[in-house]
């Protein structure tokens, strides 16, 4: 489904502890923009009996059953921007703007 890695696991714990939503699930939602991007969207949640529901890094995930075909193979990580300057970015390969990291020197 998707990936977390562990500085976008350890974030989302402390947003979740901040936030008082420990035991909640973290939800990821996505739509197809106007230019046909991924849009994307995240927040504390319940589980609801028609969510697919996984676990990755330790992070309870729910998504409903049509973003799963759009989050295949996705990846959330939470990098430096700029110096000081952190923010949960998406790396999908179903994603048109997605860019493939070069392989040649």
């Amino acid at each position: 489904m998707i990936n977390i890695t562990a500085s976008a696991a350890e974030q989302i714990r402390k947003a979740a502890e901040h936030g008082q939503s420990q035991g909640m699930c973290l939800r990821i939602a996505v739509r197809l923009g106007e230019e046909k991007e991924i849009e994307y969207g995240m927040g504390f949640d319940e589980r609801k009996d028609e969510d697919i529901h996984f676990v990755t890094e330790g992070i309870d995930v729910v998504v409903t059953p049509g973003a799963k075909e759009l989050l295949s193979g996705a990846t959330l990580d939470y990098v430096e921007i700029n110096p000081g300057e952190f923010q949960f970015i998406f790396f999908n390969p179903n994603d048109p703007s997605h860019t493939k990291p070069r392989t040649d020197s």
